[in-house]
């Protein structure tokens, strides 16, 4: 396992990492206000037991979060990455699996805000590219809001060969596109299923489309040209989520 160490910042990313078992944190930087409101959220459960806890002003906390232009909120954190799941491992003998494959996106705000919008809607978990995965992006976990504790993240070298071999194991491809053949509502969504978002502006990549069995769309007002990626998948997430609901 990858133990090299990282800072997050912000109260929902820290506090629900905090929360997680399996998530080492190092060090933790907080007022002494955020040290209360910790308490104050969860008082049955020490959640600062084992860890060392450094007390700084938000003017101190400033420096961690001055290159990024982000809110810390008095909470700052030093952990390590969680253990890499295995995609092979993780599909074997499931059924009804949803998952996300993101093409050529690497905006880490956005990345945030779909892995927050996933782990809301109970997707089982989003492929990406590993070069493309800002890992350690402190954005991209104020952005999840402490979605990144409860989210599977398969880091993949190749997206097109990922795809062709979870096609040969029963796994239905959708792209979603503006100029899609129908709109997503009018699927089914059985079985196991793959929902491709390709990157704003370029969409999914020409060769990945291929891979695609069906080309989809999110029908929205003829004046609006797109949505943002994030609240595409939000769209679509909370659609899958209810229909599973209701079966």
């Amino acid at each position: 396992m990858n133990k090299s160490s990282f800072f997050i910042v912000g109260h929902h990313a820290v506090f629900e990492a905090l929360k997680n078992p399996n998530r080492k944190v190092l060090r933790l930087f907080l007022t002494e206000e955020s040290k209360k409101n910790i308490h104050r959220k969860s008082p049955k459960i020490n959640l600062l037991k084992d860890i060392k806890v450094y007390f700084r002003t938000k003017k101190e906390l400033d420096k961690f979060t001055t290159k990024e232009s982000l809110l810390h909120q008095g909470y700052v954190a030093e952990i390590e990455h969680l253990e890499k799941p295995i995609l092979k491992e993780f599909i074997q003998n499931k059924n009804d699996v949803t998952l996300v494959c993101l093409d050529g996106v690497t905006d880490p705000r956005n990345i945030g805000s779909l892995i927050r919008s996933a782990s809301s809607f109970k997707i089982d978990g989003i492929i990406i590219k590993e070069r493309h995965f800002p890992r350690e992006s402190k954005l991209m976990y104020k952005s999840a809001s402490g979605a990144m504790e409860y989210i599977n993240i398969f880091e993949v070298s190749n997206v097109n060969s990922t795809l062709k071999n979870l096609k040969d194991k029963n796994f239905w491809v959708y792209g979603f596109d503006g100029n899609g053949d129908k709109d997503f509502t009018e699927i089914k969504w059985k079985g196991n299923n793959i929902l491709v978002f390709g990157s704003e502006g370029k969409g999914m990549h020409k060769h990945t489309s291929k891979y695609a069995d069906f080309i989809v769309k999110i029908e929205i007002d003829k004046n609006i040209e797109s949505l943002n990626i994030s609240n595409s998948a939000s769209i679509v997430f909370h659609h899958l989520n209810y229909l599973k609901k209701k079966c």
